[in-house]
């Protein structure tokens, strides 16, 4: 094959299974080789590029690709932000890339406490969709039997926008499940769904998941994998049948469909699969009915072979949870995947979700890597592009920070991922997912970090001030254990002897005030996709952080050097906390989050011209 060809994924659908195992196999096996190719190609489409012209980078040019290995530098978001607003404001000219930029994807990831927009070009949407052709040729080779049957899996469009120059704004998914690769696919026996899109694509979450539920439970018998993208929503959806579920019987029984879906669309979908089946309902029914929920999954999908959902980094919390309910059920992790680019699969999808390693495709993107201390502090003091490693260059056990340079213009761009070497796919390694940098809550897909939770907890403790209150310490973790899961803070207050009693109210506002200085991501979970509860208030006793502090340093940590940490994990510190719990507060109600807003731009330009 000649080796212009081997650098792209195919555009024409896979013959068979086969052809798409023989395109890993090949890519992988030349991984070294493909990398270099795809660099070539990725900086003569995007020659025209301003961004590489600044660089002294002739894209088009003989060793174009040297000469961007030794110029061009790391960046981070902040660093292209100005880029980006000129795009979002109406730009049209080849600013990153070479070829129109057809939408920003908002990455989950925030900047500044908003979303970022990540440009992306029309043939990234193909490029995507190759990829995910090849999950069910990786799935089928170890789980026979999957084309005989549906698949329930539970998808959603979240809130989007358009910038102020026209161009639309929205979630990655949001973005593949509107576009023509999703809605327009060819039928696949592998890949047969039981909610239709018209479900999907409903905006009203509740009518979106009643209605892609009812499918599947009216589908009981054909599913053979259930899941959703992420754990969190997978469990929303457990917790949404635990509540709803005589009311989704009734509609069995009847064969009619509950009056409060009220979308057109959604009810035309419905109603053409929905058909009285008193037998059905009656069954679904024996099984909820029961007081326990283990194993709920198994029980009312009784063919189903596999829960494929994302349990890696922040979702692994839900681990537990997921195994209560699914029985048993092996948990799949597919894909690895961001807003920035989509990176790769998990070549052994049925392993136990602690030994999960995606396999990078070197189709992808161009990949470097920025290698991590060994004391998980992060990367290097002030890294360089001199640090930056090849792909076939990483060392097996080492950890490193991912660097992608895309087709759609991101040059050398820090995603913010860490990731640790676990094996190697003939020569393109295998990664297990470490953390997201400077990260220290998440519960969906939102994602805080310790400076924007310490600002919002500091103007929230304010609140406590009219009663000569003081916060002493502070902590904070994500409960899984509820659904959906919510933040926790725990706080040691300091209260003058003798003085006013806080009422409880007091306590719901500050809950409510730290979610309102909470990024726009985590706002639309709570108040759109109700994807995080209530963030709760737990006030500990007096010297719980110096209980806390002895706790380190009987396991050696040094009384130097030792701070409180401000975020903790399920465990031993967990533990410790909840026993010296006095009372516990939770906010009062959503904060406040606009759908569709464009001060979120604004805020950005504001700062490329502070």
């Amino acid at each position: 094959m000649p080796e212009a060809a081997v650098s792209a994924m195919p555009t024409a659908g896979w013959q068979d299974h086969r052809e798409a195992l023989e395109f890993i196999e090949r890519v992988t096996a030349s991984a070294g080789k493909v990398q270099r190719r795809v660099l070539v190609e990725i900086l003569a489409q995007n020659a025209p590029a301003e961004y590489l012209c600044r660089l002294g980078v002739s894209g088009a040019a003989p060793g174009a690709d040297e000469a961007f290995r030794r110029l061009a530098p790391l960046v981070t978001y902040e660093d292209i932000l100005p880029f980006v607003v000129r795009i979002a404001n109406g730009d049209t000219s080849p600013i990153l890339s070479g070829k129109p930029i057809r939408e920003f994807l908002t990455s989950s990831g925030t900047s500044g406490g908003e979303r970022k927009l990540m440009p992306t070009i029309e043939e990234e949407m193909e490029r995507r969709s190759r990829l995910y052709s090849l999950l069910m040729p990786v799935m089928s080779r170890v789980v026979p039997g999957l084309d005989k049957g549906k698949a329930m899996y539970l998808y959603f469009v979240k809130a989007e926008s358009r910038t102020p120059g026209g161009l639309p704004a929205r979630p990655v998914l949001t973005s593949f499940y509107r576009s023509r690769y999703f809605l327009e696919r060819p039928h696949d026996p592998y890949t047969v769904y039981t909610s239709p899109d018209e479900a999907v694509l409903c905006v009203d979450a509740y009518q979106s998941m009643y209605a892609q539920l009812l499918c599947g439970l009216v589908h009981r018998a054909d599913v053979l994998r259930v899941g959703a993208v992420f754990a969190s929503g997978f469990l929303r959806a457990i917790r949404f049948l635990e509540k709803h579920w005589p009311r989704l019987c009734r509609d069995i029984r009847k064969g009619e469909l509950d009056g409060e879906i009220t979308d057109r669309a959604v009810r035309g979908a419905v109603e053409k699969v929905l058909r009285a089946d008193p037998v059905l309902a009656d069954a679904i029914e024996a099984e909820c009915a029961k007081p326990s929920w283990q194993g709920i999954i198994r029980r009312v999908w009784l063919n189903t072979k596999y829960i494929d959902v994302i349990v890696t980094g922040a979702m692994a919390q839900y681990i537990p949870t997921l195994e209560f309910y699914g029985g048993g059920l092996p948990l799949t992790c597919t894909m690895y995947a961001s807003s920035e680019c989509y990176f790769g699969l998990n070549l052994n999808p049925m392993c136990k979700p602690s030994e999960v390693g995606y396999t990078l495709i070197p189709t992808m993107c161009y990949f470097e890597f920025l290698p991590v201390n060994s004391g998980n502090t992060g990367a290097t003091p002030e890294p360089d592009h001199r640090d930056l490693i090849d792909l076939v260059d990483v060392k097996l056990g080492h950890e490193y920070e991912l660097v992608v340079t895309t087709y759609s213009g991101l040059y050398r761009y820090r995603v913010g991922d860490v990731l640790r070497v676990t094996g190697f796919k003939n020569e393109a390694p295998m990664f297990s997912f470490v953390r997201r940098k400077n990260v220290a809550l998440s519960i969906d897909a939102d994602k805080t970090d310790e400076a924007e939770l310490h600002a919002a907890v500091s103007g929230a403790v304010q609140h406590l001030a009219p009663f000569g209150a003081s916060l002493v310490e502070y902590t904070s973790y994500a409960d899984a254990g509820t659904i959906p899961g919510h933040y926790v803070l725990f706080w040691e207050l300091s209260a003058p002897s003798g003085g006013t009693e806080i009422p409880a109210s007091v306590f719901d506002n500050c809950c409510l005030a730290v979610e309102e200085e909470l990024n726009s991501v985590y706002r639309q979970g709570r108040a759109s996709d109700r994807s995080i509860g209530p963030l709760e208030i737990r006030v500990v006793s007096d010297g719980t952080f110096d209980k806390l502090m002895d706790y380190a340093l009987s396991r050696g940590a040094s009384i130097n050097q030792y701070k409180a940490p401000r975020c903790v994990r399920p465990g031993p510190l967990v533990e410790l906390l909840d026993g010296r719990v006095q009372a516990s507060y939770f906010s009062p109600k959503c904060p406040k989050w606009s759908p569709g807003s464009k001060q979120w731009i604004s805020s950005y330009a504001k700062k490329t011209t502070d």
